[in-house]
């Protein structure tokens, strides 16, 4: 591959160090200035909602473009603006949800959203939903509140399944009303509106920046980033990555503790 005239690199388990660190290394930010330096976009792209992303790309010493929420929003980090959003109406989460019960009791629910004049609440989870990952305390809500106003995400949490376990306990049951996806093993899958993705979000970003999804590199190490790595002129998965991201990329590199990203970029910057 020639050099590269955009990157999109997802963030936990590609441009971060593993946890407890969750860090951006010195390497890697250093590789990413001069990215950015050379003239080309370094987008992130993840599953996190916007309101995660700010202190991520202040380590990484990025303000431009970021597609969040597996590809359901565009966020514009430096003017902190949603560009655009494709959500869940309620009706639809009430259907989702209440196919998921059928097809897998036990579950719990919450959303992400993105705020409005009328609702600033961005994360709503009912009152048995708990977290996979230390994030503070829930505020918990009725399953009718939690699902009451347009969604950028669904999210549903098994305590007692893994991801994978949940994402084939349901199946078919879904068609293609829903992508069903998750970006962590712990109980944890996430929908989103039907042919949304990480791949769907960044093809608007490349247009956008007048280039071609042959022009970009990009990274990620886990299901939801299947699509993108198949969708880029050049894919890279993390060795640390699930086995379908592997199968996925043009290529593997070292994995996020061993500054995989700065590795690749290196040959170019």
């Amino acid at each position: 591959m020639e050099q590269p005239r955009l990157v999109a690199s997802d963030v936990d388990g590609t441009l971060l160090t593993p946890p407890p660190g969750d860090i951006v290394t010195p390497r890697t930010a250093a590789v990413v200035a001069r990215v950015l330096e050379a003239g080309v976009p370094f987008v992130l792209a993840t599953g996190r909602p916007p309101r995660w992303v700010p202190q991520i790309a202040k380590a990484a010493g990025l303000d431009g473009l970021a597609v969040c929420a597996n590809g359901a929003v565009l966020y514009d980090i430096g003017r902190d603006e949603i560009v655009w959003a494709r959500t869940l109406d309620p009706v639809q989460l009430h259907d989702i949800v209440s196919a998921i019960d059928n097809a897998l009791p036990g579950c719990a629910f919450a959303v992400e959203r993105v705020g409005t004049a009328t609702d600033d609440v961005t994360f709503v989870a009912e009152i048995s939903y708990t977290h996979p990952w230390p994030e503070g305390p829930n505020v918990g809500a009725t399953r009718a509140e939690t699902l009451g106003h347009p969604a950028i995400k669904l999210l549903v949490r098994h305590t007692n399944m893994t991801s994978g376990e949940m994402a084939a306990g349901i199946g078919g049951v879904l068609g293609d009303q829903v992508d069903v996806t998750w970006s962590t093993n712990n109980g944890l899958i996430e929908l989103s509106v039907h042919g949304v993705t990480k791949a769907s979000g960044l093809a608007d970003v490349v247009e956008r920046f007048g280039v071609t999804a042959q022009d970009v590199i990009a990274f990620g190490d886990m299901p939801n980033d299947v699509e993108m790595l198949r969708w880029a002129g050049h894919g890279v998965a993390m060795a640390n990555g699930h086995e379908a991201a592997l199968a996925a990329a043009d290529e593997v590199t070292a994995s996020s503790a061993e500054d995989g990203v700065a590795l690749v970029l290196e040959r170019w910057f």
